[in-house]
């Protein structure tokens, strides 16, 4: 059942599709083989991340090279905008998630100054936000976020990462017993606030894979609600 309180297949009962036109497609023939946005997963992002490929050449959607390392977008950003930034670099902003943040703001700063440099082989991945305005390589909503331990936390400036969009792949090239070894040493990060309401949001708040919410979600719902206006 939908929000009106039918099925999808009462909803369009009647009616019929369009045939001389190039606006709707049918599911049998897209306009693509992915869509705009692609989900990656690997070693980097276990519980999955997010990159938009709309516009971007297949050649561009696959990237190897050593990462450089922040634990905030400020840092980055000035990294970048003292040009110190070279091709072939992966700029990793972490900390920056749902409780690390806390909040989850938009890492827009950074991925406009790495447009405005004009470099043609630079990535970013972190686990903060991304949205449509981002150009490039940009991976957003790494999963587990730093703020929990998640393999992003356990990454030092020069390890290789490896991006792949058309395979649907983010990892970074360390044996497995390397990143258990950095696991023992990592510590949680000092939260950035002791008190009030981000604090408390930050101990409540959920991974961006379910909404970054501050109640369970999904199906630990007991009681789930549709208003409907008309």
């Amino acid at each position: 059942m939908t929000v009106t309180g039918k099925t999808i297949p009462e909803n369009f009962h009647g009616v019929k599709f369009p045939e001389n036109q190039d606006v709707v497609h049918r599911v049998r023939r897209p306009l693509s083989s992915t869509g705009g946005v692609v989900g990656l997963r690997g070693n980097l992002a276990p519980e999955g991340a997010i990159v938009k490929i709309a516009g971007m050449p297949k050649d561009k959607q696959v990237f190897r090279g050593p990462d450089r390392v922040f634990d905030c977008e400020e840092d980055a950003f000035k990294y970048v905008a003292d040009r110190k930034v070279k091709e072939g670099e992966c700029i990793v902003i972490r900390y920056e998630g749902p409780r690390g943040g806390p909040g989850m703001r938009e890492m827009l700063s950074t991925t406009a100054a790495l447009y405005g440099l004009g470099l043609d082989n630079v990535a970013l991945i972190t686990d903060g936000r991304l949205s449509g305005g981002t150009r490039g390589l940009c991976v957003g909503h790494i999963g587990p976020e730093a703020a929990v331990g998640g393999p992003i936390a356990l990454l030092k400036s020069g390890d290789m990462v490896h991006i792949d969009a058309t395979e649907g792949l983010i990892e970074v090239e360390l044996p497995k017993s390397e990143l258990a070894a950095r696991r023992k040493k990592w510590k949680h990060r000092e939260a950035a606030y002791g008190s009030g309401a981000l604090w408390r949001y930050a101990q409540i708040v959920g991974p961006a894979r379910t909404g970054a919410t501050t109640h369970p979600a999904a199906k630990s719902e007991k009681n789930v609600r549709a208003l409907l206006s008309g």
